[in-house]
């Protein structure tokens, strides 16, 4: 597989509680230079980003992010002002408490909400599979396919650990045909990004897959539009 095929199903992330503008600047950029599917960047820097990236790039933001706990209304709230502020996908965690006292209703209701408030944007639903069982994760792939979200995400990647490739065969198997699978967390190399697309995850939340890419110097933004980009592995059957 193209390492700017891997690239492009790529939400290249920053969302640590320290970044500032000047990190999220550098991540814009090189969402754009490398073609990245997006950036996912904190709440508060959507607008700015939109008007610094003027449509180059599409922008992700997150909802009730990192815990979940957030009242419904709270998460409707965020997810209108992300639309404001120009997000063009929305990433939200449901309530994980609620699913594991099988409040299905609740769940089902809340992911419904966000995804009216989020006017036709691309939902993305963070289930954090490391603190579900199995019973809990596919009942989760069955409350977001009712919902009518766009892909269902493993991960905050502030938990216990992120993706693994278990998780995602699992959620790939059990999410409805409309739905896709977003793996994030823990996607350490081109490597773990390769095994995650074969499985049949589409997105790609993660950080370090531009880092590894210009640190192996595999092509230089000045090169994005070249079509000689080496393919990454090589290895037959």
């Amino acid at each position: 597989m193209e390492i700017q095929e891997i690239l492009s199903h790529c939400d290249h992330t920053q969302l640590s509680v320290t970044a500032g503008w000047e990190e999220i600047r550098a991540l814009c950029d090189e969402g754009v230079a490398y073609r990245t599917a997006s950036v996912c960047i904190p709440p508060r820097y959507v607008k700015r980003a939109r008007d610094y990236l003027k449509g180059r790039l599409k922008i992700c933001t997150v909802v009730g992010f990192p815990n979940g706990y957030a009242a419904a209304a709270v998460k409707v709230f965020e997810t209108e002002q992300a639309v404001r502020d120009g997000a063009d996908e929305i990433d939200m965690v449901i309530p994980i408490g609620a699913l594991k006292e099988k409040e299905d209703e609740e769940v089902l209701r809340e992911i419904r909400e966000v995804k009216k408030a989020s006017c036709g944007r691309i939902l993305k639903v963070i289930v954090e599979t490391c603190l579900l069982t199995e019973e809990e994760k596919i009942r989760a792939c069955r409350l977001v396919t009712e919902a009518g979200a766009d892909y269902i995400k493993t991960s905050t990647g502030f938990s216990r650990h992120g993706a693994t490739r278990e998780d995602v065969a699992l959620l790939c198997r059990h999410a409805g045909e409309n739905v896709r699978v977003k793996a994030a967390g823990g996607i350490a190399s081109f490597r773990d990004a390769e095994d995650f697309l074969a499985l049949g995850a589409d997105r790609l939340g993660t950080s370090r897959l531009v880092k590894e890419a210009r640190a192996a110097s595999c092509f230089s933004p000045e090169e994005k539009h070249s079509s000689s980009e080496p393919e990454l592995y090589t290895e037959k059957g």
